[in-house]
């Protein structure tokens, strides 16, 4: 039980398993983050009913789980928002389930879920489709996968209101940037829009996502994944237009980072709105004198690593040495208490360890170790050289998490549909970038050979796959042509390597201290090859491979 709720939840593990099948009780998981206002709300109205919670208690066995701290139950579970209310046979099977649920409606399922189990009993469990062991649909990477998702830009693009889809509005930071390479306009118009609707001008930092197609109803929770991933999309919003409509937004993002999540020696995962506050109702002065927010300060992994990426590109094109010296401070964090020969685990807090070896993760810290190597040169975190340790927890997803030509989500152990595989597109695509990054800077095909095996694996359904996966078509893209490569000799530092991070090609790679001869740069994409020593060399040389490639 909690302060806030009656309900006697028990943990996710083998001990509520075993009492739902001993006592056989069908299961009432509940997913929740700190973050999710919505699932307080809930607790609230609904698990604090005496009734309704006594109810849950005799003839259930209910299951909190933190979606932050465990990715793989969120994805199998989620029902489409959060909270996330299912009710499971004993093995784990889902019977039926919704998302917030009141008093009155709680009342009802409840008796539903009574009169099915009554019936059937364990069979009223159903295993998702997504679970069921089949492959997804390969096929050839062709140019029509980029097509294909360059025109669902415009065909989803909202064009009263900018964005894409016409019902609440999610940023879609990687849309945005596939975006701004295909369609600039509608990538900077929603670029707009979401700087106009979900920033906050008080405290800082953009707002997970809107509740209407306008913008105007800002959900007011904020999550360090997001809050990356936006600024990274500013940053390079502003590396193709120079305009500081785009690169303020990002550095604004980058300082609510570092003054509001920053615990110490890493981001804390998410902000919410605080306990018992309507922001709805709110104005900038009533808000400046509510409660604090719920502050999650767990150090995860993959969010880290996310805002590592995003603060030294932010670095890299605006010299903004904050940044740069907190990305290296995440980096170092996330190097010396998450990563163990290659292995990536998800947290370390207050004697609570994380699942290890998670796709997202793994993904995650392989970008932002290569973005380092490309950002701050040839140094180092946790004793390894940045490609090293890339290189590491590379191959232990590979070794451990790619499996038929594709990736699993994670290791297929654990209670309930745990022990199925997900083979998720997302995170597929996530690893397959970074391993093309890995694979120019150090020179093994290899990783571009894994890269394009993953993209293939879902190639079979192109037609299928819509714009909130946009980058499955960056990633088609790049594997089918030459990569755009800048190599600089000398320092890290020097105004030829801070030209190189300013390129106007967010997907272009940059190796600095590179073997070539000082105060150099050779840019090339596959035979085409130019060089220069000044700055305005190195731009027109950019220009031209680009236009000979």
């Amino acid at each position: 039980m909690t302060d806030e709720t009656r309900v006697e939840w028990r943990p996710w593990g083998p001990d509520a398993f075993a009492e739902a099948e001993a006592t056989a009780k069908p299961i009432l998981l509940s997913l929740t983050a700190t973050w999710c206002e919505d699932c307080h709300e809930m607790d609230a109205e609904t698990y604090a009913e005496p009734r309704i919670a006594a109810n849950l208690n005799d003839g259930f066995v209910p299951i909190r789980v933190n979606v932050d701290r465990h990715p793989r139950i969120r994805e199998r579970y989620n029902m489409g928002g959060f909270p996330s209310t299912v009710f499971l046979a004993p093995d784990g099977r889902p019977i039926t389930g919704a998302t917030f649920i009141g008093p009155d409606g709680m009342r009802q399922v409840i008796d539903r879920v009574r009169e099915v189990w009554e019936k059937k009993g364990a069979d009223a469990g159903r295993l998702p489709r997504a679970l069921a062991g089949d492959l997804p649909p390969a096929g050839e990477v062709s140019p029509q996968i980029e097509a294909h998702l360059a025109g669902q830009l415009e065909v989803t693009f909202d064009e009263a209101h900018a964005g894409w889809g016409d019902a609440a509005k999610f940023p879609l930071p990687r849309t945005v940037e596939f975006a701004l390479k295909r369609d600039r306009q509608r990538a900077l118009r929603t670029l707009d829009a979401i700087r106009d609707g979900l920033f906050d001008p008080v405290e800082g930092g953009f707002f997970r996502y809107a509740d209407d197609a306008a913008w105007t109803k800002p959900n007011r929770e904020k999550t360090l994944e997001s809050n990356a991933a936006l600024l990274r999309a500013f940053a390079n919003g502003y590396r193709y237009t120079g305009e500081d409509a785009y690169r303020d937004p990002a550095v604004e993002t980058a300082s609510f980072l570092v003054d509001s999540l920053w615990t110490g020696t890493g981001f804390g995962g998410s902000m919410g709105p605080a306990a018992g506050t309507d922001y709805y109702l709110l104005g900038a002065e009533g808000r400046e004198n509510s409660p604090g927010p719920r502050t999650d300060l767990t150090v995860y992994a993959g969010g880290n690593a996310l805002a590592v990426d995003a603060l030294l590109v932010l670095a890299g094109l605006t010299d903004d040495e904050r940044a740069r010296e907190f990305a290296e401070r995440a980096l170092h964090r996330v190097g010396e208490d998450l990563v163990d020969d290659g292995v990536v685990t998800h947290f370390h807090s207050g004697g609570a360890v994380g699942e290890s070896l998670l796709l997202e993760d793994h993904a995650r810290v392989v970008a932002a170790a290569c973005r380092a190597r490309q950002v701050l040169g040839d140094d180092s975190v946790a004793g390894d050289p940045f490609l090293d340790f890339a290189t590491d927890v590379a191959d232990a997803a590979i070794d451990e998490l790619f499996e038929d030509g594709s990736f699993v989500d994670g290791p297929a152990t654990g209670e309930g549909l745990l022990s199925s595989p997900l083979r998720p597109i997302d995170g597929s695509v996530e690893m397959a970038n970074a391993l093309l990054d890995l694979a120019v800077l150090t020179g093994t095909e290899g990783y571009r050979d894994v890269a394009e095996e993953t993209i293939g694996a879902f190639a079979g359904a192109w037609d299928r796959i819509g714009v909130q996966v946009a980058e499955y078509g960056t990633v088609a893209a790049r594997l089918l042509r030459d990569p755009l490569v800048v190599e600089i000799g000398g320092d890290v530092g020097s105004d030829l390597h801070r030209a190189a991070l300013r390129v106007a090609d967010h997907e272009a790679v940059v190796v600095p201290e590179a073997d070539i001869d000082a105060d150099t740069a050779v840019v090339r994409s596959g035979a085409v090859t130019h060089e220069a020593t000044t700055p305005d060399e190195l731009m027109e040389a950019v220009s031209s491979v680009t236009s000979d490639a």
